[in-house]
């Protein structure tokens, strides 16, 4: 259907939910167009010394692979209300995963550097619509008493692709070659691409005319490139010491306020900001983002001391954050049905107890961790992972029309992807800078009179080791406790900010998902 108008308020925007086998296979391909795009996102950090020794190029230029998919994806992600106001959901949903899909296969033969980064920034770009359009879809096609369980399914997919990212991408790059990393979407993106569109052509969502908003896309793009570019090559640069951080940082900031100001007062705004207004939107999506943020990472900062401090293989850094996983999907589904009886609210603050928990027992870890104690604590957290997306989409969403759903998942994920770039760049940052200050606090104390250091000393001469030799060995160790105390100090405090966030989530609203979704009065 299509309108030179927005569809009035209160009309009907999805058509009548699917039932059986068709159901049940437009679900499948769905949750698999959002497991290919996450899993993208992360599936190539392990891979780049491989990628980069492969072409010829510097690991630092090599990482460039990453920021430009991250850069591109986040520019694109907030326009998914409009792309899909004016071309339907469904046919936006498609394109992009088509589009995605010839992507890959361009990265996978991509012939030098920058032939990749281009593939890989035309990658993030159609892969906007993606996440928040299957989110819509998923909603769309099941009934409203079954609304739960659409969005356990997107969350599983999206919980957990960020951790098979790094094992799969591991995987291939030692036992293939690493252009698999991107074949390995043709499949599954022809896949998803074909069902969606047999099973939803006809259920396209209405569209209307909308002057394309050129100055709130031109801002959008030069402030969230400024600081893409910031946080992913900040860290390289030792951040503000660089005049480049810098220049990047006012520019940043600058065109987000111009932005900002722009997209609350333009008529057709590309980004609808006053979601904001919406008392459930607005906490709804702070608490999802600085848990996410928290949550990603943890994801990143456990596997990295794993591998340069306790001696694991990336295989099994992985496998100790694997069984997260495999208890969220197992627990999703019962999650999905809780949340068709309680209030969202109470699951979701169920979700940021289980995480403080995870992470408090993680501050308990020592560097004689057997592999049952590093991996106890992901269990707790895949407990936690079942509860929190659909607990808090649900209560972000509340009270928004249907019609206007897409809009508001684009911009909900937006500001997730942000709160994720900011994590991932700043967790490394503070881990090594928090380990040099406890390395050279454990410094101070030890000396020729310290008798653990003179016997230390003397243990390791006495296997043949020299002074100098005795002295590296033991500064090694020294180097590994500090490690450990930063990395639980950082788990420390993140269980303490997830506990700091749980009165946030009563501020919102009463949110229940089985029914049509009502509006909230804010």
């Amino acid at each position: 259907m299509s309108s030179s108008a927005a569809p009035a308020t209160g009309a009907p925007a999805f058509p009548a939910p699917m039932t059986g086998g068709l159901l049940a296979i437009t679900a499948l391909a769905l949750a698999l167009g959002t497991f290919m795009q996450v899993l993208d996102g992360t599936i190539a950090n392990v891979s780049v010394p491989t990628i980069a020794g492969d072409l010829g190029v510097s690991t630092s230029q090599g990482t460039w692979v990453i920021t430009s998919f991250a850069v591109s994806n986040g520019i694109s992600v907030p326009l998914t209300g409009w792309l899909m106001g004016r071309y339907g959901v469904v046919k936006t949903f498609t394109a992009s995963v088509l589009l995605f899909t010839i992507a890959s296969f361009l990265c996978g033969i991509a012939w030098n550097i920058d032939s990749l980064i281009f593939f890989r920034i035309l990658q993030g770009a159609v892969s906007g619509p993606m996440i928040p359009g299957s989110q819509a879809l998923l909603m769309m096609i099941f009934p409203p008493n079954k609304r739960g369980t659409a969005l356990a399914i997107w969350s599983m997919t999206t919980l957990v692709a960020p951790i098979c990212g790094p094992i799969l991408g591991g995987y291939i790059s030692d036992n293939f070659t690493w252009p698999w990393i991107f074949f390995i979407n043709l499949p599954v993106g022809a896949f998803c691409a074909f069902f969606c569109w047999r099973g939803m052509a006809s259920r396209e969502t209405p569209t209307y005319q909308r002057p394309i908003d050129r100055t709130g896309f031109a801002l959008l793009v030069i402030w969230v490139g400024a600081l893409q570019v910031m946080l992913d090559t900040g860290k390289d640069v030792d951040w503000f010491n660089s005049p480049a951080i810098v220049v990047e940082t006012i520019v940043a900031i600058v065109a987000f306020i111009a932005w900002v100001i722009w997209e609350l007062n333009d008529k057709n705004p590309m980004v609808d900001l006053s979601f904001f207004k919406t008392r459930n939107f607005a906490f709804g999506t702070l608490v999802l983002c600085i848990a996410y943020a928290i949550f990603f990472g943890a994801n990143l900062l456990m596997p990295l001391w794993l591998q340069t401090n306790m001696g694991y293989i990336a295989t099994w850094a992985g496998l100790v954050a694997a069984p997260s996983g495999i208890i969220a999907v197992i627990l999703t589904p019962f999650a999905a049905r809780m949340l068709n009886r309680y209030d969202a609210r109470i699951l979701g603050t169920a979700s940021l107890v289980l995480f403080a928990l995870s992470f408090f027992m993680r501050s308990l870890y020592t560097t004689e961790a057997s592999f049952f104690q590093l991996m106890l604590p992901t269990l707790v957290m895949g407990a936690a992972m079942s509860f929190f997306f659909i607990s808090f989409i649900s209560i972000g969403l509340n009270g928004i029309a249907p019609e206007r759903v897409p809009a508001a998942s684009g911009l909900s994920n937006f500001a997730r992807i942000i709160a994720g770039s900011f994590a991932a760049s700043l967790v490394t940052t503070i881990w090594e800078r928090s380990e040099s200050q406890h390395q050279t606090r454990l410094a101070e104390i030890m000396g020729m009179t310290d008798p653990a250091f003179v016997n230390a000393m003397r243990q390791a001469q006495e296997f043949g080791l020299s002074t100098a030799q005795s002295t590296s060995v033991i500064m090694r160790q020294v180097s590994s406790q500090a490690f450990l105390l930063s990395t639980v100090d950082l788990f420390r405090i993140s269980s303490i900010v997830i506990i700091l966030l749980i009165p946030a989530v009563w501020l919102c609203r009463k949110t229940l998902v089985t029914g049509p979704v009502t509006h909230a009065a804010d």
